[in-house]
This record gives C-alpha cells, structure tokens and sequence, in this order.
C-alpha cells in the first residue's frame, strides 16, 4: 500500500527508531508499503520513519542507476550489487570508514532540495532479513551513501545535519517551503 511520506518537520522523522522481530507479520506488512511507497515516489531508499513508524526497518533499491555507480563487497569479495536488490535492512549496525567522501543527495521528505552531503567513502552493515537471519556485506558508491542516509533516519538523524551552520542558514527558506508543503521556487544559478 502507498503511505504518505511526512516532510520536514515532521516529529517522528527525529524519533530513534526501535528495533523490531524481523519475523513478525506486521514487520513485513511495513517493508511491502515501503517498497510500494519508495517506488510510487521513484526514490532508491526509504525508512519507516518516512512514512510515520518509529522503528528499524528500511529499503533500498539502487537498480537501474548508472549514473551514479555502486560497489558491494560480501565476505571481501567484489559482488554486482544488482544481485541484492531490492534491499531490506532490519535493525542494521554500520562501521563506515573514516574517509569521507561528499556528493550530492536528495531525500524523499524534502522534496526539491538537493544537498552536497559528506559521507563515509564506504560502510560495514550487519542487517537481520525477514526471515530472521543475518546478512553482511560492505557497500561504497551510491548503496553505500543511501545505506548511511536510511539508517540515519532510523536513529532520528536527517540529511541536512552533516551540513554547516552556514549552509543551513542558506537553506533556511526552502525548509520553510517544504514544512508548508509548498514547492521549492525555481532560483536562477548564479554565476
């Protein structure tokens, strides 16, 4: 089912998610409105806390993306990401590494507003799947940057607190714009 995806503002999107029994029927009700929510939005990632439920569970789908490449590692080993998509990450834990890389990324509860994000260059996750088991794998490039900016929505972080108070100060009209729920007004570059 499609779920309303709250925006900016929105209490539950700083709330610390609890982790959950990945088996239990209502944990796979969730990750099927994730999907279905996530792919009517024709985003790559979404977590619970977007759609208004404080709790561990995200997904990601990278497929298709070209533009913007990934890598995957299982065990040490170079893996097609494609080959574990779509993604569902229950619970996870993440060891990201200390070198950073910045790029730029988007995020489904605010829409129209397209930041330079610095983040780890890649990321160690530990997830439990539906089933109730483990998996683990590295992942750097575009899965690896939308595994961090899901999980950070799983512990109440956003995009927009990687980024400098000035930076934030020179957002701070569009996030007006996204809390009314109002479109960010087109702005010609400036040269």
């Amino acid at each position: 089912m499609i779920r309303e995806i709250v925006h900016y503002d929105a209490p539950v999107l700083r709330a610390k998610g609890k982790e959950v029994d990945p088996t239990a029927p209502a944990i796979q009700a969730l990750i099927d409105d994730l999907f279905d929510t996530m792919r009517h939005a024709r985003g790559v990632g979404l977590a619970a806390q977007q759609i208004g439920e404080a709790v561990q569970v995200a997904v990601i789908d990278i497929s298709g993306v070209k533009e913007r490449p990934s890598k995957m590692w299982i065990k040490g080993e170079p893996v097609n990401p494609e080959d574990y998509m779509p993604m569902i990450l229950i619970n996870p834990v993440l060891k990201p590494t200390k070198t950073k890389v910045t790029s730029h990324e988007g995020c489904l509860s605010f829409p129209g507003l397209t930041l330079d994000i610095p983040r780890a260059q890649r990321v160690s996750v530990k997830t439990r799947t539906p089933d109730g088991g483990i998996f683990e794998f590295d992942a750097g490039g575009l899965l690896g940057r939308a595994v961090l900016h899901e999980v950070d929505h799983l512990h109440g972080r956003l995009y927009i607190d990687h980024i400098s108070a000035a930076d934030r100060r020179a957002i701070k009209e569009d996030l007006e714009y996204i809390k009314r729920g109002e479109p960010i007004p087109e702005r010609e570059e400036e040269e």
